[in-house]
């Protein structure tokens, strides 16, 4: 569709219903050809329960066997990249037609952020949570029948057997799951209420149904259509593959003093997830001994909403803040500007860390996604399976190949052309990859040029030297200290890259594995 200018540069859409909404509604100029096949999808779907409403059943199987009804009768899996702007393809069609939709959230602070950002763009909503009061929800169906378009909620309380009455009877057009890799995800473990969403949308039994995700393997996605479309659902999938997302792996043993020099080095804003709400606390409290109050906040679910929402202002707010958080802070968030993004501690699947590194570069500039690497996370991975989702971290991690290739055969995707990560940086340039500040090997060789010369205090003492020599030029302080350059000794020796001698050298280390 063409766009056509006006004096006032304001783009007039002829004959676009679709674009007009986007730009009257939330100033959108232009909107992706996967928003609008998505967005097309869902009309279709709802023109289609119009014509066969009031169809016998005779008459409804011959309308089907004639038009082919390709779209499953308005069932779909849409797979977008971070930052795609998925939530259009439901707040549009919400001005469009008449009965509100339905979007489950997997968070609370997800709804908030999102009734937020929706009553900004004139759409007006409703949410329903646990612990409402029966005035709360009075007045959300009063909202309903006044003319509130969509309405918020997450699995856990659509469980209500009287909410889902109440909400049947408001005439609910379109069903959106969002984030629905968690229906996989969680629902087999500690949130159950996934695993009834399958009833609830046949108890709602809406005209269309729209499952969204940015991430999901084959296997996810089979899950996802298995519990919510009992198998039968039309699947719409774009690139996976973020073009602007850099991908580099750091090989450190002492993850925090690594990241302490990323956080040195590497542009900001950051996020630095820390796997554990203990991890996320001290690793702020470093960077901020290391380089002034105020540097980093840390963010995760044991903090209260209070809290978490002054620290969401903070970081959403700053140009040069490092935030410290678990994986509570990244599903949805939508600060456009961050650069780096850093893992201390390995995501669980090459999902999830696509997933988190997704949160850089939202504004489409280039931004790094750095994994640190040790011989402990090594030796946890090896244990799963070449090919699950698992392992799939560990090969990403140590592939001498393409890293961003092992993130799409992760997600079944099609091969691309890396648009960056280090190994391929490296080749393009001819040269080695740098691991200047790659601390067990720095320690390796060491031994290795030494060998049965160091007892096991005097190389934690010669590692501390070393490593704080190492750093000193950049961070202006001396990181390193002895319970470090100990831990660092451990993975080595448990790595089996370093052993003690048995005999004549008795309880001197030397090397006794081969490492690049």
């Amino acid at each position: 569709m063409e766009e056509l200018k006006t004096d006032t540069d304001e783009p007039i859409y002829e004959n676009d219903l679709v674009g007009r909404t986007a730009f009257e509604n939330f100033g959108i100029r232009y909107l992706f050809p996967w928003q609008r096949l998505v967005i097309a999808n869902i009309m279709e779907a709802y023109t289609y329960h119009q014509l066969i409403k009031d169809l016998t059943p005779e008459d409804r199987n011959a309308f089907n066997a004639e038009n082919n009804d390709s779209f499953c009768q308005g069932r779909q899996i849409v797979l977008l990249p971070t930052g795609a702007g998925k939530s259009l393809c439901f707040q549009i069609p919400a001005f469009l037609f008449e009965g509100p939709s339905l979007i489950i959230y997997p968070l609370l602070a997800l709804m908030t952020d999102q009734q937020r950002r929706m009553e900004e763009g004139s759409l007006r909503s409703v949410t329903f949570r646990g612990g409402q009061s029966i005035e709360e929800r009075e007045l959300n169906f009063r909202k309903i029948k006044e003319g509130a378009k969509i309405i918020l909620a997450n699995p856990e309380v659509l469980q209500s057997e009287e909410l889902l009455s109440q909400l049947k009877g408001v005439g609910i057009f379109h069903v959106a799951i969002d984030e629905a890799h968690c229906v996989s995800e969680w629902g087999d473990s500690f949130r159950p209420a996934y695993l009834g969403l399958g009833r609830v949308l046949e108890v709602l039994n809406p005209p269309v149904i729209t499952a969204f995700t940015a991430t999901a393997s084959p296997e996810v996605l089979s899950r996802v259509s298995e519990i919510l479309f009992s198998g039968e659902v039309h699947v719409v999938r774009s690139e996976s593959d973020r073009q602007n997302i850099h991908y580099y792996v750091k090989n450190a043993a002492e993850k925090k003093k690594e990241a302490l020099f990323l956080a040195k080095t590497e542009l900001k804003p950051m996020i630095i997830f820390c796997g554990t709400r203990n991890n996320a606390e001290d690793m702020s409290r470093e960077l901020n001994v290391c380089f002034g109050l105020g540097t980093s906040r840390f963010y995760h679910a044991g903090m209260e909403k209070a809290e978490k929402e002054e620290v969401e202002k903070w970081f959403y707010e700053s140009l040069d803040g490092i935030l410290c958080a678990t994986c509570a802070y990244g599903m949805g968030v939508d600060k456009k500007n961050i650069k780096t993004v850093v893992h201390i501690v390995p995501s669980a699947t090459a999902e999830a860390y696509i997933q988190e590194a997704g949160r850089g570069g939202r504004d489409g500039s280039v931004a790094k996604a750095i994994l640190i690497w040790s011989p402990d996370d090594s030796l946890k991975y090896s244990v799963f399976k070449a090919g699950s989702r698992e392992a799939a971290m560990r090969e990403f991690a140590e592939t001498k190949d393409c890293r961003r290739q092992v993130l799409l055969d992760a997600l079944g995707a099609e091969k691309a052309v890396c648009s960056g990560c280090d190994l391929c940086e490296a080749r393009e340039h001819a040269k080695q990859q740098s691991n200047e500040f790659t601390d067990w090997k720095l320690v390796y060789k060491l031994i290795k040029r030494n060998p049965h010369f160091y007892t096991k205090e005097e190389l934690e003492a010669s590692v501390t030297e070393l490593m704080n020599r190492k750093y000193i030029k950049t961070m202006g302080v001396n990181i390193w200290n002895h319970s470090d350059s100990a831990d660092l000794v451990r993975q080595l020796e448990e790595s089996l890259m370093i052993e003690k001698s048995k005999h004549f050298w008795k309880g001197r280390y030397s090397a006794c594995k081969l490492i690049p």
